[in-house]
């Protein structure tokens, strides 16, 4: 059992999947102290946070602790290189938050223009005051998008009814990926010198601290509008102060260095302020909890590490293709057998896949053994490959095959003391499922590795399939989905099965025997 700390106010789904799960005790509260929390619970694998501050002490505080999960996109509150020392992975939930902060771009831009926050309180007063407040329309303007990541594309999608011009700077996003968005791509000084509105979506760190400055306000148009609903830290409050006199910019403010109680820096020049409210809603706090326990559920269960963001893991996996190559190894271990040890692993990785062929090692390991650390890197799943005796090697593959994003994993095991089996399984990534399109010899699968699924091979003759299902039903087991395709050369029958609920050890043989399989297995994908 590991213990998950959510040191955090956070939707109640996080604890309730874990507590699904049965495997973790799970404690959270959100009024006593971060660091009280720590020192309470010194056995925490798991800690999950939102905008609360893990420094040096609290990690210190909590020695058994491995992961690191904050519930939104920004982590610059822990002190990452701190947790990377002590061999503690930072994880965050990138996207979770990114409608909620993209609409409140468009609430504060359209709250401005028509000077709603002024104009309630004036009628309430008894007052009438339509000239005072007569507005701007956002239609016909000119929008900068600075970062076009999950926010930056959404401010883009929620914009694009509106009747505008967008621009964006980004230098990760192609022209190719840019047009698709339906924004042109300008350098940051043109873009700030064109545009009517500036909306910043940038993370704060060495490379970003106190970008947008000076340099960048004196070219803007008069009374243009900068909104910074990002961080605080990439934006030179002193520099705006001096140029907002000359020109009349107007600011709209959701962050700020502390998130706490007290006077802020930026009251002189922000026209609207907010508490930092732009993840606060409630889907957005129901997708942040649900990403971050499913995240740490598929880092611990599966080794899925897509978003540790303190390791070197590169960019651009899409964590649905670990999932893939955890499932993959699983499949593939039963169809070789789960009784007989493993002699070797080959792997191919086909089209983006191949520069993340080190990482995608970590899944197979975490689908191979629960004994493996799922914490560590793909250097320590090596080693435990050769600790187990077990050879890995990643081959070279033909692009001209035309798998494109595709997986192979076969492997080899001994039956007795000389014969070797060989298994083989590919998949890929089709529409955003999972997809097994060949085990063996059998071709053109196209079926979904999730779920209960029994799978038996056997001499291709008629009734079988009838056989395995009355097996089945005899004890009050369901089908819900059927595969039984021949292989290459007509000889041989595979029948995968997907039922609804597990099915005993004892069960499979009995249908194994019956049918004369050459391989019969259940597994729980």
């Amino acid at each position: 059992m590991k213990k998950i700390l959510i040191a955090t106010k956070l939707d109640d789904i996080a604890r309730n999947l874990f507590k699904e799960k049965g495997r973790y005790i799970v404690v959270q509260d959100d009024k006593a102290d971060i660091l009280t929390l720590a020192k309470a619970h010194p056995d925490t694998f798991g800690l999950i946070v939102r905008s609360e501050k893990v420094t040096q002490g609290v990690i210190d505080g909590l020695p058994s602790l491995k992961v690191i999960v904050r519930a939104g996109a920004g982590y610059n509150t822990i002190d990452t290189t701190y947790a990377r020392k002590k061999g503690v992975d930072v994880m965050n939930t990138p996207g979770a938050n990114a409608n909620a902060v993209a609409e409140e771009v468009l609430a504060l831009m359209l709250a401005d223009a028509r000077h709603l926050i002024k104009a309630d309180p004036s009628v309430r007063a008894g007052k009438w005051e339509k000239k005072q407040f007569t507005g701007r329309e956002i239609s016909g303007k000119t929008i900068g998008i600075v970062g076009l990541g999950y926010i930056g594309r959404l401010v883009a999608t929620r914009l694009s009814g509106f009747g505008v011009k967008i621009f964006g700077y980004d230098p990760m996003i192609t022209e190719e990926r840019a047009h698709e968005m339906d924004v042109e791509l300008l350098d940051l000084p043109d873009l700030f010198a064109q545009c009517d509105y500036v909306t910043l979506h940038l993370p704060e760190n060495e490379a970003t601290k106190g970008m947008i400055n000076g340099s960048l306000f004196s070219d803007m148009k008069a009374g243009a509008t900068v909104i910074n609903c990002a961080r605080a830290g990439i934006l030179v409050e002193d520099d705006l102060r001096l140029v907002r006199q000359e020109k009349g910019i107007r600011f709209l403010n959701d962050v700020y260095a502390k998130d706490e109680a007290g006077l802020k820096s930026v009251a002189d020049i922000a026209d609207i302020m907010l508490p930092h409210l732009g993840a606060s809603t409630v889907e957005a706090n129901e997708n942040a909890s649900r990403r971050a326990a499913i995240q740490l559920i598929e880092f611990v269960e599966k080794g899925i590490s897509t978003h540790i963001v303190n390791r070197d893991i590169p960019e651009g996996l899409d964590e649905t293709f670990a999932d893939l190559a955890y499932m993959l190894m699983r499949l593939c271990r039963g169809v070789v057998g789960k009784q007989h040890k493993l002699k070797l692993i080959e792997t191919s990785f086909y089209g983006t896949l191949k520069p993340f062929s080190d990482w995608l090692v970590i899944p197979i390991v975490a689908a191979l053994s629960r004994g493996f650390d799922r914490s560590l890197d793909f250097r320590a799943a090596r080693e435990y490959l050769r600790k187990q005796g077990i050879d890995y090697n990643t081959r070279d593959v033909d692009e001209d095959k035309g798998y494109e994003n595709s997986t192979t994993i076969d492997l080899t095991a001994h039956i007795g003391a000389e014969e070797l089996r060989v298994a083989s399984v590919r998949g890929t990534i089709t529409e955003g499922i999972l997809m097994v399109s060949r085990i063996n010899d059998f071709q053109k699968l196209y079926f979904e590795p999730r779920g209960h699924t029994v799978c038996f091979t056997y001499e291709d003759r008629p009734g079988i399939l009838g056989l395995i299902a009355a097996a089945l039903a005899q004890e009050k087991i369901n089908i819900d989905d059927v595969r039984n395709p021949h292989d290459s050369k007509g000889n041989e029958s595979i029948a995968i099965l997907k039922v609804n609920q597990p099915v005993s050890d004892e069960v499979i043989e009995k249908i194994g025997k019956d049918i004369k399989a050459g391989m019969g297995f259940y597994s729980e994908l």
